[in-house]
């Protein structure tokens, strides 16, 4: 019997995309306030970037051991921890800010906390999508589960920003809105654990084989051993590595563009509105052709946005540049997740998707860093230009070094 085409016949999926989106959300206003308090209280790029880099060391550290634990365990029961985890730090954030001892050190230490629980909710997150729908329609719940993500991507910072200004100025009270934003992120965070929790799916348990170095290792020889995938997540990794300005936002909003906590939230907002119409775009007309010189196309036009946003002093040319970056880069997220999925059989997905996340975490957290280290030397125009000229050299290496991703056509080709 076919399968059916609509998500709307998997429950469970439903159940998880709507935690998932909660928990995101949540994510992403702790992250815009958290970046906000630490610039109002260093004054400092290289603190910024600090604060990516203390998430990337726990993920990289861990990102082995996640992807043997979502190999051997329930991945939903995971998803909801990292949840929970998420929750700690958010009320850790709450308290420091009513208590009045919030500084550098207690963001940074929080931000190692967040980087611990980001670490396994993505590899399993990553690795549980494929067991709640059918292989057939999995580039759609892919797309699907994108546009949620980008649309909390969206939400998140312009609700964070619209809060953390709004109520200050209504409240007349220091750090009000900041403590308002820490209790909406903690319920959506219980809420969205709760759900992710109660999505249902037959579990098989891994057989207790000893756990060596080569299991743990298993991922990396098998990425190693795909040069499409290989081709893919790397090039993600370096592109936005060089041409992430996400950590320099602040920055932008404060001294450049002079638009405040709440132009903020709209600057973060905007890649990600540019990201969901991309994904509903894909979520309805799949990538069936040149699937690789649709990706390289892409990237490119990633490297020449960062560049525009870098230049501009322009409140929404600087929203627009933004906006078309998070749109193409939303074809190399779906490209690069379709193939890892497809190409990964399950009981390998937690470690392979644990290396992905590696990947994913340095283009992420690594790259506020090296924006953070590099506006310190370049200034901020400076670090972002640099980096969108670097994302352009990095495409042109690899379509001379990743032929055959150049040359794939069909997402389901392998």
């Amino acid at each position: 019997m076919t399968a059916p085409l609509s998500l709307a016949n998997y429950p469970s999926f439903l159940r998880f995309w709507i935690g998932r989106v909660a928990g995101t959300l949540a994510n992403q206003m702790l992250l815009l306030v958290v970046a906000w308090q630490m610039y109002d209280l260093t004054h400092s790029a290289w603190s910024l970037g600090l604060v990516g880099l203390f998430q990337f060391v726990p993920a990289l550290a861990l990102a082995l051991v996640s992807g043997h634990v979502a190999d051997r365990y329930d991945r939903r029961h995971i998803v909801a921890l990292a949840l929970a985890l998420q929750l700690v730090a958010a009320l850790s954030l709450l308290l420091a800010t009513h208590e009045r001892w919030l500084s550098r050190e207690v963001i940074l230490g929080v931000s190692l906390l967040l980087g611990v629980a980001r670490s396994f909710q993505m590899t399993a997150q990553q690795a549980l999508t494929p067991l709640l729908v059918p292989a057939s329609i999995l580039s759609r719940a892919m797309a699907f589960s994108s546009s949620g993500n980008q649309a909390a991507i969206i939400g998140g910072p312009a609700l964070g920003g619209f809060l953390y200004g709004w109520v200050g100025k209504q409240w007349g009270v220091a750090d009000a809105g900041a403590i308002v934003v820490y209790v909406v992120c903690a319920v959506l965070l219980m809420f969205g654990a709760a759900l992710v929790w109660s999505a249902r799916y037959e579990h098989k348990p891994a057989p207790r084989a000893p756990v060596t170095m080569d299991t743990l290792l298993a991922g990396v020889r098998f990425i190693r051993a795909k040069p499409v995938v290989l081709g893919a997540i790397s090039l993600d990794l370096f592109a936005v590595l060089l041409g992430g300005a996400t950590a320099l936002l602040p920055i932008y909003a404060r001294d450049i563009l002079h638009v405040g906590p709440e132009g903020l939230g709209l600057l973060r907002g905007a890649p990600a509105m540019g990201a969901l119409l991309m994904s509903l775009i894909l979520a309805r007309w799949t990538i069936r052709d040149n699937a690789g010189a649709i990706l390289f196309s892409c990237v490119a036009i990633f490297g020449v946005t960062t560049i525009v946003f870098g230049v501009s002093h322009w409140f929404w040319l600087s929203m627009a540049a933004l906006f078309v970056n998070g749109a193409v880069d939303m074809v190399s997220v779906v490209v690069r997740q379709t193939l890892v999925q497809l190409d990964t059989p399950d009981d390998m997905r937690g470690r392979v998707s644990a290396v992905n996340a590696i990947f994913i975490g340095a283009s992420n957290q690594l790259g506020e860093f090296e924006s953070g280290a590099t506006a310190a030397l370049f200034g901020p125009v400076g670090a972002v230009v640099l980096g969108g000229a670097g994302t352009l050299v990095v495409v042109a290496l690899w379509m001379r070094w990743f032929p055959e991703l150049r040359r794939r056509k069909s997402l389901t080709e392998a």
